[in-house]
């Protein structure tokens, strides 16, 4: 697939770097040379130096022939001609774009082909406030992931000392739980894959990633590790757009308390938040922390542009005795060197939107894309087409399709039921299949897996 990607910062670049391993013709444009220079020598792919919205310049990128333009500058306005310039002018087929500004995020009549002609919005404010609200909602995950419209989740673990079925065999999960259908479709141990397998022990601190229907997510969790109380008391630093739509969306069901540091902001969020209080203050002063009640907080979310702040901030509150700490971090190097010590849970707002992005790349019909453990691994959910003939899924048994290395399939979704994955369950047409990837490397094996031969046509 022949793919322009306007922007080489952060998501863009690591969009890039995505899909270069996978076949894809990569061609990034963005204003800054030494950046994408930077780029270049580390990746496959081609780069243009200029402005994106300029026709010139997407067709010296190759705009004529291009299969998708993803558009994902830090200027909407910029994001916008360049999707308008590109149906134009060489009507580029699939145009995808990052839109921040909540004034035009909900105008449903303004992106369509006879207006602004965007097929894909983008909303990495979104994104991010859907993804700890989900952390937020099911205390003890690292990571939740729904598929299925939220009938399926995908939850990961840390599993401790004393949970039941540390210690013991996978296969014993159904002894413990006769009523709850579940599948462990991954381990991680000491940073390496473990793919699970009935006699399979899991063992204290293993990153255990598990799929189970929506009601039965917290019976999982309680196997292994202990159930933490729900949160009632939110601390939030940051009163940007994630800070301030987190507040808007849990003011009415938890007691949020939202850290603000310029008066101008915390006014304007005063008068548009109706339950959360809004005090202002920098996060990082110990006294604005205890004014904020931090001792007996359960979750406290730092949130501003800022990394070292939010670092700074996150590993004050804990010293004072917040119980859980989300710290939202743009710099990919800092992610791994700070999770899983004060900071319970470091946010990449990066790959958090790389999946929603990725949904949309990927070949054959598939829903949605999930980008785990800071782009390793992947999970998604295809649906199955074809018959017996024309497929290489449908009408087989799980245990008989030819699944690539370190590939799981955690759980079918037919119709409105939803079957875990077990060995002599047949794949039927239609069937919404959610797989678990080790390596997303594997993702062209997998896509191939799932694409119809020319019998069914």
């Amino acid at each position: 697939m022949k793919i322009i990607i306007l922007g080489a910062g952060q998501v863009g670049g690591t969009l890039a770097e995505n899909l270069a391993g996978e076949r894809n013709d990569i061609t990034i444009i963005d204003t800054d040379a030494a950046r994408l220079r930077e780029l270049s020598d580390r990746i496959d792919i081609r780069t243009v130096a200029g402005r994106g919205s300029y026709p010139s310049v997407l067709r010296q990128a190759g705009a004529e022939d291009a299969d998708m333009l993803i558009a994902v500058t830090n200027s909407d306005e910029v994001n916008m001609i360049a999707c308008q310039v590109a149906y134009s002018l060489f009507r580029t087929p699939t145009k995808i774009a990052r839109i921040r500004a909540a004034s035009y995020v909900h105008k449903e009549k303004l992106f369509r082909n006879d207006a602004i002609p965007i097929d894909v919005i983008i909303s990495p404010e979104q994104v991010v406030t859907d993804y700890i609200r989900r952390l937020i909602d099911l205390p003890g995950a690292l990571q939740v992931v729904n598929f299925a419209g939220g009938r399926v989740q995908l939850v990961a673990v840390r599993a401790y000392y004393g949970g039941p079925l540390v210690g013991h065999e996978l296969r014993e999960l159904r002894k413990h739980m006769p009523n709850v259908d579940t599948r462990v479709a991954a381990i991680f141990r000491e940073n390496r894959p473990i793919l699970p397998e009935g006699d399979t022990v899991i063992e204290a601190d293993d990153e255990v990633f598990f799929v189970a229907a929506r009601n039965d997510i917290r019976a999982v969790m309680s196997e292994l590790r202990r159930l933490e109380h729900s949160y009632k008391r939110i601390v939030i630093a940051g009163g940007g757009n994630i800070g301030y739509r987190l507040a808007r969306g849990m003011e009415h069901r938890y007691n949020v308390k939202l850290i603000e540091r310029f008066p101008e902001r915390c006014a304007w969020l005063s008068e548009n938040l109706q339950r959360s209080v809004v005090l202002q203050g920098q996060a990082t002063d110990r006294d604005q922390l205890l004014k904020a009640n931090i001792e007996n907080t359960d979750v406290f979310c730092a949130l501003t542009n800022d990394d070292e702040a939010n670092i700074m901030s996150s590993l004050l509150a804990k010293r004072l005795g917040a119980r859980k700490v989300m710290t939202l971090i743009s710099n990919p190097a800092y992610v791994d060197l700070v999770q899983g010590h004060d900071i319970d849970i470091a946010i990449s707002p990066q790959q958090a939107t790389i999946g929603n992005l990725l949904t949309h790349v990927r070949r054959g019909d598939v829903v949605s894309v999930h980008s785990l453990r800071r782009g390793a691994a992947e999970a998604i959910e295809a649906i199955a087409h074809g018959d017996a003939r024309s497929s290489k899924v449908v009408g087989r048994m799980i245990e008989d399709i030819d699944l690539p290395e370190g590939t799981t399939i955690g759980a079918i979704v037919r119709g409105e039921k939803v079957l875990i994955a077990h060995d002599d369950i047949v794949i039927e047409p239609n069937d919404h299949v959610i797989l678990f990837l080790m390596d997303r490397r594997r993702i062209i094996d997998v896509e191939k897996l799932f694409q119809v031969g020319f019998t069914f046509f």
